[in-house]
């Protein structure tokens, strides 16, 4: 039911400085962001995209820039992939932070854990899940159920999406590394999602790109939701 490519946004000023960011507006990439946007175009040359998706944060919407204008396309503004709200810890050193007894809980055990003044990561998790649960239903739709599209988001939201697609639990979500700039892929089919590549910051993207459709055929066929007994191979 779609491909969708999970995008961090590029290296912030923010990110550079130990600093939690959260929902504080105005948060610019800083010059290694801007090469890591700039260097989308030519790592997703090639794979078709059909739809663009971004976080309202401004620092998503700079890293999606350049593959934007270089695709003609005009990323939707998605308020449920925004940056978690981390309420008073919101602009805060992570150094500092670290030392809050919150920290602990939002390590061992996040379904637990809400910012003070701000939002839990259970609530997060369910509404950045439903976002791309809609958008990818929409996609398919209208472009056919082999569309790959983008969303571009936070850290936090895109290991929280991940986790979900993995069936793991959101106490879990920790054990997953996405760096900024990074890209992770999910196949959702009929029944269940297929998590392609995680953290990815560089490497081969062909196999993103969907087979030429074959002759006498209308329509792509729906991505099967069966695994391969055995594994993957590699076809």
């Amino acid at each position: 039911m779609t491909t969708l490519i999970l995008l961090r946004h590029g290296r912030s000023a923010a990110n550079a400085t130990g600093v939690l960011a959260g929902r504080t507006p105005g948060v610019e990439l800083d010059d290694t962001g801007r090469a890591q946007a700039d260097k989308l175009v030519g790592r997703l040359a090639g794979v078709p995209i059909a739809e663009m998706v971004c976080s309202p944060m401004l620092r998503c919407a700079q890293t999606m820039a350049p593959l934007a204008v270089d695709r003609g396309l005009a990323p939707v503004e998605e308020p449920e992939l925004a940056e978690v709200d981390y309420g008073s810890w919101t602009g805060g050193e992570l150094k500092t932070l670290v030392k809050e007894p919150l920290w602990k809980v939002v390590q061992a055990h996040p379904s637990a854990a809400v910012f003070p003044g701000g939002e839990g990561l259970a609530a997060m998790q369910a509404r950045a899940v439903a976002a791309v649960r809609r958008h990818s239903a929409r996609i398919a739709e209208q472009h056919g159920p082999a569309a790959v599209w983008m969303a571009c988001s936070h850290g936090d939201v895109i290991k929280a999406v991940l986790a979900d697609a993995l069936a793991t639990h959101l106490d879990n979500f920790q054990r997953i590394v996405v760096d900024p700039g990074s890209i992770s892929v999910v196949h959702y089919t009929e029944t269940r999602p297929f998590v392609a590549r995680v953290n990815d910051l560089g490497g081969d993207v062909a196999g993103l790109i969907p087979p030429p459709p074959k002759r006498r055929r209308r329509k792509a066929a729906p991505r099967s939701s069966d695994a391969v007994v055995g594994g993957d191979t590699g076809a």
